[in-house]
């Protein structure tokens, strides 16, 4: 899952940044809504976790911004603005959960996996690839029907792979996949995670193979005449 943070308190958003990364989270952080507007625009989320109190006016206005950019986009609003009034007028603005500060992580993780849960008003796809399946829904991996488990930066870049299979896909677009805004990114980075999900995959039993392309990128696509496990 990938969220983006809208929080301007610069020790809050650290904290609730480490915390869902602890999860399996990728956080992008915004400390106000001319950034938060960018990130929506250039990269997408699955979540939306928005601060009201910005230095450059009210989070909510970024509800509307959001939606347009992505209809079905959860919005979780994180406030100190605890009134009924308050809550009733974030809700009316389209947020779908409210919370206000101060607040426990648990809290806050279980309303995300409620929101996880709801149905999507658009069915995400499925990649068959060989006797791989990629459900982009429910962010799952499975091989010849089991369950392939893989760590939370191999699975952003399988997603990216999949989503793409047989097209070459660039390492700027494999790196936006996979890492946040903030993160340091080694020059090898990307190249160790590749190999990482190779073997991966290969031990998994899965037939596809990650091609590099060099100087473009990687290319994900079935193994001719694979032999059946």
């Amino acid at each position: 899952m990938r969220i983006l943070l809208v929080e301007d308190e610069p020790e809050m958003a650290e904290a609730l940044q480490g915390a869902l990364h602890r999860h399996g989270m990728l956080v992008d952080l915004a400390g106000d809504i001319a950034h938060a507007t960018e990130a929506l625009q250039s990269r997408v989320h699955d979540l939306l976790l928005l601060d009201r109190q910005l230095p450059d006016g009210d989070g909510a206005t970024l509800v509307a911004k959001a939606r347009a950019v992505h209809v079905d986009l959860p919005v979780i609003m994180l406030t100190a603005r605890g009134t009924l009034t308050d809550r009733i007028q974030g809700l009316d603005l389209g947020a779908d959960d409210y919370l206000v500060k101060p607040f426990a992580i648990e809290e806050l993780l279980a309303r995300i996996r409620a929101i996880s849960r709801r149905p999507a008003q658009i069915a995400l796809p499925v990649a068959s690839i060989g006797n791989l399946r990629y459900d982009f829904g429910a962010r799952e991996v499975f091989v010849d029907g089991e369950r392939l488990r893989l760590q939370r930066r191999q699975l952003l870049l399988l997603e990216a792979l999949a989503y793409r299979h047989g097209r070459t896909v660039q390492r700027e677009v494999l790196q936006e996949a996979v890492y946040g805004f903030d993160d340091a990114i080694q020059s090898n980075a990307l190249d160790a995670h590749v190999s990482k999900l190779r073997r991966v995959l290969t031990e998994g039993g899965a037939h596809v193979e990650i091609h590099v392309i060099r100087g473009v990128g990687y290319l994900l696509r079935e193994v001719a005449n694979a032999s059946p496990r």
